[in-house]
């Protein structure tokens, strides 16, 4: 079954949405006294959802014949995810899932789209055993219910999560889709809309803001920010990449499916979507893409610009190095390719000796060295090549692959988890198989309570940071959002053991100069506090705090499990 299950914590959605429903509360009621109106009614508020990485429903729009399999797929079936028919019928499921990895159409003999509406993102699999296992938003929408909230107030907006963000409005023109979804939750509500976007959705949200800026008049585009969009809820949002990524690349990731590792990742590489989450350094920028509108013939690629501290430092900003690879002596299609097929090179060129230990940093795997350098011991090297150049650095709206600024609306909240064990590095060698099997994982390193953990026990170098990540993403790609607040910082501590009760106890401390990293003023350990409140004091006018919840993984934050 899905993932989902196992990666959930104790959090309710409740707690989440209970803390940005009352930020969100305080927000406006301080937005409308600033403005000198004597109230803002918080009634009119839309709250739009922005699901993450395989957190919407597909449905199939083809007739597809499976042989051997008392289950064929016809229009409106669901595919992602009806488990049924990917037990008995994986080979016809996968057609039904797969795209064309150079050009992202769907397959010959079936296609898929996205379903719609709040159903889509509830539970992927809805049955009585299969849909609590897969639940997604189901939780958080019944709270919203128990609360009292209406109906039409409560809107979401699903994706096809396999597609780039340029196919995503070529294909279905969902960025227009998400611009009337802003403009008719105004007619209908009279008021602006709090966004809440978790995981990948959260990079849907900055190519639409960076989208939206060639879509309208530059001079209209902050005030139809201001009109639209209230607040802001990046939740679990990979805001410097998730190192998993390069795991599901290389060597697959089954996600709980009951599918082979090799399956899974021949499924992930045909999504061009998987590269929207690959780390990437947080000292490099994409050039200007603006200026290239005014010269002809090919398009230009985005090149990443990087500062002198990309070179001076280790890791691009990351705890230790992302990816270390033993690449063979002899090169050819296959990684160690079979004896049969090399037998006169084995006899004239081999030489004798240990592989090539071959290590990459986040700007070498963001920047497309590590494809390149893979090229000789990877067929699959030369398709992600292309979707790299293709649908990132030449993406003529934004390179997703560089450092966020801060979204220009006034009440951005950051809320991620931390404190749990979080893969951060991983050592791949060939495996003497074919495609897609011929890399296997030999080592894997974790950051966790402040520390970094090898599954071998071998020795490494790094730099931990002072939390670790939610399961998912590091803590340093959660909480990059934490440059946002400036060098002054007030911080906020609610004691774990007191969060349940009326009164809660806080601590302030206010702390200068540490950029994301930010001690435990003398506790012995940081999820003493279960709640941590990060709010900017040089920026009171730009509403930015980051919430961190101890012990909560990224799906734990938006799921309650039973």
């Amino acid at each position: 079954m899905p993932p989902w299950r196992f990666r959930s914590g104790d959090l309710a959605c409740a707690m989440v949405i209970a803390v940005a429903t009352a930020t969100a509360a305080s927000v406006v009621v301080a937005a409308g006294a600033a403005d000198g109106e004597a109230e803002f009614d918080y009634r009119k508020l839309s709250g739009i959802i922005i699901p993450g990485f395989a957190s919407t429903q597909l449905r199939a729009w083809s007739v597809l014949d499976c042989p051997y399999s008392p289950f064929d797929f016809n229009p409106l079936d669901s595919v992602w995810l009806d488990s049924t028919k990917l037990f008995s019928a994986v080979n016809c499921w996968l057609k039904c899932m797969l795209l064309d990895p150079y050009n992202q159409t769907d397959h010959p003999e079936c296609k898929s789209r996205p379903d719609s509406g709040l159903s889509a993102i509830t539970e992927l699999d809805p049955g009585y055993i299969t849909g609590p296992l897969s639940s997604i938003w189901k939780e958080w929408v019944k709270w919203c219910v128990d609360f009292g909230i209406e109906a039409n107030a409560i809107i979401a907006v699903p994706y096809d999560w396999r597609l780039p963000p340029s196919m995503l409005e070529e294909r279905d023109l969902y960025f227009h889709k998400l611009k009337l979804t802003f403009e008719i939750a105004l007619k209908l509500r009279g008021g602006p809309s709090l966004v809440f976007a978790h995981s990948m959705g959260n990079n849907v949200f900055r190519y639409f803001l960076e989208w939206l800026k060639l879509e309208i008049a530059p001079k209209h585009y902050i005030q139809w920010l201001d009109k639209h969009i209230h607040a802001y809820f990046a939740v679990g949002a990979p805001l410097l990449g998730s190192t998993e990524s390069v795991r599901a690349t290389l060597s697959g990731t089954t996600s709980g499916l009951p599918i082979t590792e090799g399956t899974a990742r021949l499924m992930f590489n045909s999504f061009a979507a998987s590269l929207w989450l690959l780390p990437f350094s947080k000292y490099c920028k994409a050039d200007n893409v603006y200026w290239k509108h005014f010269f002809e013939g090919k398009a230009h690629i985005n090149r990443q610009q990087c500062d002198e501290m990309e070179y001076s430092s280790d890791n691009s900003g990351w705890p230790t190095t992302l990816v270390s690879i033993e690449v063979p002596t002899v090169r050819g299609t296959d990684a160690y390719p079979s004896i049969m097929d090399i037998t006169e090179d084995i006899t004239s060129n081999m030489e004798c000796g240990k592989p090539t230990l071959l290590s990459f940093s986040a700007r070498e795997v963001s920047d497309g060295t590590l494809f390149k350098t893979m090229l000789d011991y990877d067929p699959q090297s030369k398709a992600l090549i292309h979707q790299l150049e293709k649908y990132y650095q030449g993406d003529p709206v934004l390179n997703p692959l560089t450092p966020w600024e801060r979204p220009p609306i006034k009440n951005v909240f950051c809320i991620y988890g931390i404190d749990t064990k979080t893969e951060v590095g991983y050592y791949f060698a060939p495996s003497g198989k074919p495609y897609p099997d011929n890399w296997i994982i030999t080592d894997v390193i974790y950051e966790f309570e402040r520390s970094l953990l090898s599954r071998s026990g071998h020795s490494f170098s790094g730099k931990p940071n002072n939390s670790s990540g939610d399961g998912t993403v590091s803590y340093n790609s959660l909480s990059w959002c934490k440059q946002w607040l400036g060098p002054k910082v007030n911080i906020t501590r609610t004691p774990q053991v007191f969060y349940f009760l009326p009164a809660v106890i806080v601590l302030n401390v206010q702390t200068e100069g540490l950029g994301c990293q930010y001690p435990c003023f003398g506790y012995s350990n940081c999820c003493d506090y279960f709640l941590v409140v990060y709010h900017s004091v040089n920026f009171p006018f730009l509403v930015s705090p980051s919430c961190s919840f101890c012990r909560q993984n990224m799906m734990g934050l938006i799921y309650k499990q039973e």
